[in-house]
């Protein structure tokens, strides 16, 4: 079955208040792809994800979903497409009901009991203890594992998670990544991801975005540097981070730009640096490791004074360096590896 396009997005624009515009010139999405956006608060990522719901409308520009452009009262795309919000909202009643529901709304009730348990057991909940719980007697990362199978249930083309691991346990974290990839395997769904945790986002996606006041910066896993910057004698620019260590960069366009640092740019060191010009030296802490699905190679997060940073490495240096999560490093990377958007 050949791969078609599902979103098609032009110009799009839609603005927030006074300070804060979404921008997207273009975007387009092919069934059946994985697609995740990373970027901080107030990025544009949710309500770039709302959009692409149906829930809200852009103010500009257009947006098609399958070739048809879509209007306020599109109800047929609406059908193909649910959101899973950060917050999971469940029904006062059952777990069974809870996941039941949009079931019964479009009055599809055949093998009913069937079909919720097997959602139920995608996201590792027991139908035998679970079934019968009231919305008040689960936990945070059920009650999301539970609003998650009454999406999946219904099998829609498109599944839109705006930061589904936000507030849930690792293993309900990892549960969640588990259910989405073999349903999209199974059923051909697609995905559309945000998350502020990259190293799980990586990991349950093909491609990765970078949002930056409402704009896309750039895709994969690179790091975004925000500014405001302070200029220094020696003409490169500083900004403090929240430990007193300082970054490094090169002339940025503008006070308060953004700049891209690639992975692949940044070195990690187990032992202080000493003697050499790289003018970023930042000490930090390993906080989470993965694998790239394409490359192989290894990404490793680093907080460094409030400051995460991605470094790529290949699991031969990661094994020859003995990098584990909680481990002290040393993240290095020249000023004039910054590039300006």
């Amino acid at each position: 079955m050949p791969t078609h396009l599902l979103y098609q997005i032009n110009n799009l624009k839609y603005r927030y208040g006074e300070h804060f515009e979404l921008d997207v010139p273009e975007l387009t999405i092919k069934q059946g792809s994985s697609i995740g956006f990373a970027g901080s608060n107030g990025s544009g990522k949710s309500t770039l994800l709302r959009i692409l719901a149906f829930i809200e409308l852009p103010e500009e520009g257009d947006i098609r979903f399958e070739g048809a452009k879509v209007l306020k009262n599109n109800g047929g795309a609406k059908r193909d497409v649910t959101m899973l919000l950060q917050e999971p909202y469940l029904l006062k009643r059952s777990v069974f009901e809870n996941v039941a529901f949009g079931l019964k709304i479009r009055d599809d009730r055949k093998n009913l009991k069937e079909r919720v348990y097997g959602a139920m057991e995608l996201v590792g909940i027991s139908p035998e203890e679970f079934a019968r719980r009231r919305w008040h007697e689960i936990s945070g990362g059920e009650a999301q594992r539970i609003a998650l199978a009454s999406r999946l249930i219904l099998k829609p083309k498109v599944l839109i998670l705006d930061e589904p691991t936000a507030s849930v346990d690792q293993q309900s974290a990892r549960l969640i990544k588990e259910a989405i990839i073999e349903c999209r395997s199974r059923f051909g769904m697609s995905l559309i991801i945000a998350s502020h945790d990259r190293v799980w986002l990586n990991s349950a996606t093909d491609m990765v975005k970078r949002m930056h006041e409402g704009r896309i910066v750039g895709t994969g896993s690179e790091n975004i540097l925000s500014g405001p910057w302070d200029h220094e004698e020696n003409g490169l620019y500083t900004k403090v981070l929240t430990d007193g260590q300082a970054l490094f960069v090169t002339k940025p366009p503008h006070q308060a730009a953004a700049g891209v640092v690639n992975p692949s740019d940044i070195v990690i060191s187990v032992l202080e640096p000493d003697g050499i010009s790289t003018r970023n030296i930042l000490r930090g802490i390993v906080t989470h490791m993965t694998m790239e699905r394409d490359s192989r190679d290894i990404l490793i997060e680093v907080d460094a004074g409030g400051l995460s940073l991605l470094s790529r490495l290949t699991p031969s240096a990661v094994q020859s360096l003995s990098l584990v999560p909680g481990k002290e490093v040393w993240a290095l990377f020249k000023a004039s590896a910054v590039d300006w958007y």
